[in-house]
């Protein structure tokens, strides 16, 4: 056989045929290694999923309770506010309704005070006094929210008065309030007190 020598290096016969053959790994066992490994690693995905999964519904149950109690505290705060509210509207009531008497009464006072000039010189600072604590007492009724009821030359309305007598008025259509024998009050919007009217026929 002949020795050919290219490029200084020898050569016999096909190239192909004397290649260094290269480590290559048993494919079996690679195969294997890969197919474990990808395994393994697909099982620690599936495991993250589901503790991810978990994590989740666990803060959306949390969350959610969260949300239930805040609302549940929300509505017992303005329960609570309503009641309260409520609480202090009927205080108030009470001592106007109690308050209502007195002013009754400082009216008729005022309503009886002596007309002659001697009298009404000597009882004049008496008189004064009274007028001083009427408009006192109807200040503080004002700055409370509370009105007096409209009655004389008004129709006779059962929501705001009570009827408690009737006479003939010619000049007076029926049920015309030709006299009012207590006044009535509002507090707000509500009655706390129905005047108490004279009506006509």
């Amino acid at each position: 056989m002949t020795k050919k020598v290219l490029d200084g290096k020898e050569n016999y016969g096909d190239p192909l045929k004397h290649r260094e053959k290269k480590d290559v790994p048993e494919t079996s066992a690679g195969h294997e290694e890969l197919l474990q490994g990808t395994e393994s690693s697909l099982s620690k995905i599936a495991e993250l999923e589901l503790e991810v999964i978990k994590n989740k519904e666990q803060s959306d149950k949390y969350r959610d309770e969260l949300l239930r109690k805040a609302a549940d505290f929300e509505n017992f705060r303005k329960q609570k506010e309503r009641e309260s509210m409520m609480a202090s509207s009927r205080a108030l009531e009470n001592i106007i309704r109690e308050l209502l008497p007195v002013v009754d009464d400082v009216k008729r006072v005022l309503q009886h005070a002596p007309l002659n000039a001697e009298t009404s010189a000597e009882a004049r600072p008496y008189i004064e006094g009274v007028e001083l604590v009427k408009k006192s007492l109807e200040k503080w009724l004002d700055h409370k929210g509370v009105k007096a009821i409209e009655s004389k030359g008004m129709k006779l309305d059962v929501n705001f008065h009570e009827a408690i007598s009737q006479i003939d008025q010619p000049d007076a259509e029926p049920d015309t309030i030709i006299d009012e024998y207590q006044t009535g009050y509002l507090l707000g919007d509500k009655v706390i007190r129905h005047a108490k009217v004279i009506v006509a026929k």
